[in-house]
Order: structure tokens, then C-alpha cells, then sequence
């Protein structure tokens, strides 16, 4: 592309930019390019060779770099046309700067020798020249690819959405010299405090379940073959999680008994949590991640914070936009599911944001081509529809935290509530009648049909009143209320058993009438949303059963986010204590290990959320004070 097509709102001034909703000018497709492919098998250190296809244009007037992109998904898709789509991860929207395009299958996975392992953690011995672990592969590859692609810059990138994310992030750990440039997208960050298998040690029961089968069944993907269309049914005759090896794998799933074997935050998920490694930013890195991310939101924020701790030369960079896993690098992203955000916010990241951040970094003929800059944080305000950038994220100036509280008769205000005796909402969650996470029939992650892409964004009515779901709510508003940063919820929690789990969501309630799609009246869209499970209230690693009926303050971490409430909506907060089969049954009885609990140890618990003096359940809002659009 040309770097000079950056639209004007990305152009640095001040501190903070409200930015308009962003434009583009229409893209010419170019002409097909013509690609030669070459197919190689790369040798690793220990023997293992890793299947590897390289498409390079045909009619390049000089070297060029490469960008590299290593999968267990398997890369015979990647061909001449592929790149010459209209979409896609090394599409046109990429390719016109030109680069050599390199595809490979991980250790283990398709046409690669060796043995996968699921998110193998760092080698523990660095000295030893034959171990080996992602960022040594790729490290292997590299220098193999420079050495053997002919009419190559010696320049490499690396990018990749999810898996392919993660193993970008791994090879900056020790990278090879020729790494100039990374964009490690919706990378997971740690499988049990917040990504893919776990949140806060709640086990993520169906995609922990359909992805490890789908990974493990054979060096390709394969879907399980589940008896059932509405998993939310198959799961719960499952009954205990002790069955799934009894009757169904029988051990034959390494990840699944990795599961069943740590549901503790022990060193097995602590070796494998990036955390402990990101101690120095390495290569230039843009870290992406989506608003309503079904899979990996946790981790690209999580990598971008920690390694924003150690960048003394501004190299490492967030983007965050109004997408699901991967939705910037398909389509326009005008809309998810029903939201609509009033620009094409995918299109804009790819041609505006990624083409030029890779030919900045890997063309260094274009290093300082018209001006463009990057902010430090560069995010979508959904609501208000604006793209705003920040030197900082979350931002430091210009935000107040301020608490919404819990009051009684299902209202939220900003005021405490006054009551001196012990006041509360109850409900009785029953793990016999888990309430859905998504509407049913709830299809297979990957099934056919399956709205799981876009889940994050249904309407929460078809919930909403259940007997076993709190719901509390701030009057209409009379001005837009405006959000950035970081969000937490304080409930003052009580149960008549010994373990709970705790939902907690953040609910955009729209106007009643007067959207112009009809659907879209009182429509409640989760802005934010995450799960507890209370075991894990005082050590991750180290799970203490509750008191019946003794309060507890329990903290939930709603992440972060950029939201504007507009004035006519209302804020909902909603709580209850399943989620089904998104996350597994808590028995409501602590056992020490759920995996292991027996039939008899599921009992209903009533569930007391306290709204006290003493006992004050909020939410805290990054509210911005000094920004409008």
C-alpha cells in the first residue's frame, strides 16, 4: 500500500485524541500478483523438521522481506490466491507493499515431524543446545529462511490470531536478529486466569472440552462427534466431569487430563503463563486484541501491559477494536451481530494500521514515508463510534474511577446505600438448571450454526428476571457517560453452601422505543463481563471453601474497557452463579478437585449479594471526565 493512503484522524495531536469515526479512501484492488510456491521441510536442532510453504512473487524488482506465520491449523490453504483475496491474514491489504509469504505447520501438527504439545511452555534448560520449545523453532526457521529464500532484505515479520498469535509472541521471547517486526493478535496469555480454558479458575467447560479433542484426536483437526445439536443438554447428562474420561476419552487426550490433574493455579499453568517471561521488549510489537473477543481478550491486553513495563524505546503498541477473535482481519467490522459501529473498523486496521506498521519496520525505504505515527494505544469507543488514541492504557489523565452501587428494589446509583442493618438480594442457584450463556439450542463451538463468534454480543433478556439471575439498575440517563480504562466489581457475597461461582456482567440497556430496528428497543448488550470462582478468593494455587452464610468480599476484574453509555440508554449490572456449558457446574459443595466431585456433592445454595453500609456491592467505573467525542 501506499503509506501515504493514512486517514488524517491518526495523525498524533496532544496528549489524547478524540478522533472522528474513521475513514478510508476506497482501495483499488490491485492486480493478482503471481507467487511461486516452494514447499520445504525445515530441520530443527533436534532433528525434527517442520513443514513449510513459501509463496514469493515472481516479479519482485528487488529483495524482500518476509512475513512468517507458524500454525497447528494446518497451511495447505495458503496459496497464490489466497494471498490475492480480498480478506484475510496475508491478504491484499498486505500484500501490495510485497513481501515473501512463509506458512508452517507447528512441531507435531499436520505435515511437521516431532511431538505437539498444547501451548508448550519455554524450555526450563536454555544452555542445552538441542531443547527446544516455540521461540526455538522459530528462531531455527528463520535462519534457515534467510539463508535459503532467494532475494530476501534479511528482514523477518511475524504475526498470527490466536494459536498463531501466541507462537508470534513466542518467538520474541529470544528472537532471531533478522525479527524486526511482531503483531501477536488475540494471543492467550494464561490458560487459567483469563483466557481460553479458564477465567479466574472457572473451567471454560465446552471449548475446553471441543478444542482439546478437536487438537488431540489426530496430528490434524478434528471436531468430537457429540450425540446432541444443543450442547447445553449433551453437557449437563454428562453429570460429573469424571465422566468424560469414564465414558468418553478414556485418557486418551493429553489437555484434558492436564485439566482434570490442575485445577489449581499449581506449576503446571504457572509454567506455561507468559508473564514470567516478558521481561524486555525486543522487536517493534502491535498487539491487537477485540472488545468482544470470545477466546483470547485477557492475553494480548495482559502481553501489552507487561511488556509496556520494560520499553524504554517505544516499540511496544496496543490496538483495540469492536471485534471477536480474529474480526479484524476479516471483513469490513461495520458491525458485530447486531451492533453497529458506523465504519469499516476492520478494513481501517488492516489497510491504515498493520500494512503500514509491517512496511515501516520491514521496508526500510519506507521507514519515514509520510509521516506516520502510531499511537501507544490506539482504541474503538463503541457507543459513541470514535477510534481515540492515548500515550498511555489504561489512561492516566482525565479519568475519574467512580463507584455504581447496588441499592435495593434492583436500582444502581452513585450514591452509597444507607442502610445500617444487614441488607441483601438473594436468589437460589441450582446447578440441576444451570442458567444458559448463550440462547438455546447452544450448537457445538465450531458446529454448524453456531453463533458462538458472535455470543458475546446477544441480548441478555433471555435471561433477564430469572429467578436465579440479579439484575440492578441506574435511571435513564440524562448525558452520555463515557468510559476508559480498567473496570472491577466489589460484591459482599454470602452462600448457604461451601463453594460458589459468581457472574458478574456490565449491560448497555438500550432506549425502550424509538431504534430504528425494532429488535433494538431495551435491547441489553454485556459491555463487560467475567466469572469467579470463589474457592480461589485468597490463593489461585491454594482453593479454601466459603462459610455458609457468612459474607465475603469478593473482588471480579472486569478487565478494560472504551465505552460510551449515550444519554436515553441505562446501565444494568446483572449477577448469578452459572453459566452454562460455557463454564463447568460449581457443585455448590467444595470438593478438592470439581473434576473429581461425586453426583451427590451438586446441591442447589441460596445466594445473598449485600448492598449495606458495611457491606457496600459496587462496580467501579473508569468514568472520563475531561474527553468528549
Amino acid at each position: 500500500m501506499r503509506l501515504s493512503r493514512i486517514v488524517p484522524t491518526l495523525l498524533l495531536v496532544g496528549r489524547v485524541l478524540s478522533a472522528q469515526p474513521a475513514t478510508t479512501a476506497p482501495v483499488t484492488a490491485p492486480a493478482a500478483a503471481s507467487y511461486s510456491l516452494t514447499e520445504s521441510m525445515i530441520p530443527m536442532r533436534d532433528g525434527a523438521r517442520l513443514y513449510t510453504r513459501i509463496l514469493a512473487p515472481t516479479n519482485a524488482a528487488g529483495p524482500l522481506p518476509m512475513l512468517f506465520v507458524r500454525t497447528p491449523y494446518g497451511v495447505d490453504g495458503n496459496t497464490a490466491a489466497s494471498v490475492n483475496a480480498r480478506w484475510g491474514f496475508m491478504a491484499r491489504d498486505i500484500a501490495r507493499d510485497g513481501y515473501v509469504f512463509v506458512f508452517q505447520d507447528i512441531r507435531g501438527k499436520f505435515k511437521s515431524e516431532g511431538q505437539f504439545v498444547m501451548q508448550r511452555p519455554p524450555r526450563v534448560n536454555r544452555a542445552d543446545p538441542k531443547a527446544i520449545d516455540e521461540s526455538t523453532d522459530a528462531y531455527d526457521s528463520i535462519e534457515w529462511l534467510l539463508k535459503n529464500v532467494p532475494n530476501n532484505n534479511v528482514r523477518v515479520g511475524m504475526t498470527g490470531v490466536s494459536y498463531d498469535g501466541w507462537t508470534t509472541a513466542m518467538a520474541m521471547l529470544d528472537p532471531h536478529p533478522a525479527l524486526k517486526a511482531a503483531s501477536p493478535q488475540a494471543s492467550p496469555a494464561d490458560m487459567w486466569k483469563g483466557d481460553d480454558f479458564h477465567h479466574n479458575g472457572a473451567f471454560r467447560l465446552s471449548y475446553g472440552f471441543e478444542y482439546a479433542t478437536m487438537m488431540e484426536t489426530g496430528k490434524d483437526v478434528k471436531q468430537f462427534n457429540m450425540d446432541a445439536f444443543d450442547t447445553y443438554e449433551w453437557y449437563l447428562k454428562l453429570g460429573s466431569l469424571k465422566t468424560v474420561n469414564e465414558k468418553y476419552l478414556k485418557g486418551s487426550i493429553p489437555t484434558w487430563n492436564d485439566f482434570a490433574q490442575h485445577p489449581n493455579f499449581d506449576a503446571f499453568w504457572q509454567r506455561q503463563a507468559m508473564a514470567g517471561y516478558l521481561d524486555k521488549v525486543t522487536v517493534p510489537a502491535l498487539h491487537v486484541a477485540g472488545w468482544w473477543d470470545q477466546e483470547d481478550f485477557y492475553g494480548p491486553v495482559t502481553i501489552y501491559r507487561e511488556l509496556e513495563q520494560h520499553d524504554r524505546e517505544n516499540k511496544n503498541f496496543l490496538v483495540v477494536g469492536p471485534w471477536n477473535h480474529g474480526g479484524w482481519m476479516g471483513g469490513e467490522g461495520a458491525s458485530l451481530g447486531p451492533i453497529q459501529f458506523g465504519q469499516p473498523t476492520a478494513r481501517f486496521f488492516r489497510d491504515s494500521i498493520m500494512a503500514p506498521f509491517f512496511a515501516r519496520h520491514l521496508h526500510p525505504e519506507q521507514r519515514d514515508v509520510a509521516g506516520w505515527t502510531l499511537p501507544e494505544a490506539l482504541v474503538f469507543e463503541a457507543g459513541s463510534n470514535v477510534w481515540k488514541r492515548y500515550d498511555t492504557w489504561p489512561p492516566k489523565t482525565a479519568v475519574s474511577p467512580r463507584s455504581l452501587y447496588m441499592r435495593e428494589g434492583g436500582a444502581l446509583a452513585w450514591e452509597p446505600p444507607t442502610a445500617t442493618a444487614p441488607a441483601y438480594d438473594a436468589y437460589v442457584s441450582d446447578p440441576a438448571k444451570p442458567v444458559p450463556y448463550r440462547q438455546r439450542p447452544v450448537q457445538m463451538t465450531y458446529g454448524p450454526g453456531s453463533t458462538w463468534r458472535t455470543w458475546l454480543t446477544e441480548d441478555q433478556r433471555f435471561v433477564h428476571n430469572r429467578p436465579d439471575v440479579l439484575s440492578w439498575e441506574l435511571p435513564t440517563l440524562t448525558d452520555d457517560l463515557t468510559i476508559a480504562g480498567d473496570l472491577s466489581v466489589t460484591l459482599h457475597a454470602a452462600t448457604s453452601g461451601t463453594d460458589a461461582d459468581y457472574v458478574v456482567k456490565l449491560i448497555d440497556v438500550y432506549p425502550d422505543t424509538g431504534m430504528k430496528e425494532l429488535r433494538m428497543n431495551g435491547y441489553q448488550f454485556m459491555v463487560a463481563n467475567d466469572v469467579f470462582r470463589a474457592r480461589f478468593r485468597k490463593d489461585p494455587a491454594k482453593p479454601v471453601p466459603l462459610t455458609p452464610n457468612v459474607p465475603e468480599a469478593i473482588t471480579i476484574d472486569l478487565h478494560t474497557q472504551a465505552y460510551t453509555f449515550k444519554k436515553g440508554h441505562r446501565v444494568m449490572i446483572q449477577v448469578q452463579s452459572t453459566w452454562f456449558p460455557l463454564i463447568d457446574r460449581n457443585p455448590q459443595t467444595f470438593v478438592p478437585n470439581i473434576f473429581e466431585a461425586k453426583p451427590s456433592d451438586f446441591r442447589a445454595a441460596t445466594q445473598r449479594i449485600y448492598r449495606s453500609q458495611g457491606m457496600a456491592s459496587k462496580i467501579v467505573l473508569p468514568v472520563v471526565t475531561g474527553i468528549r467525542p
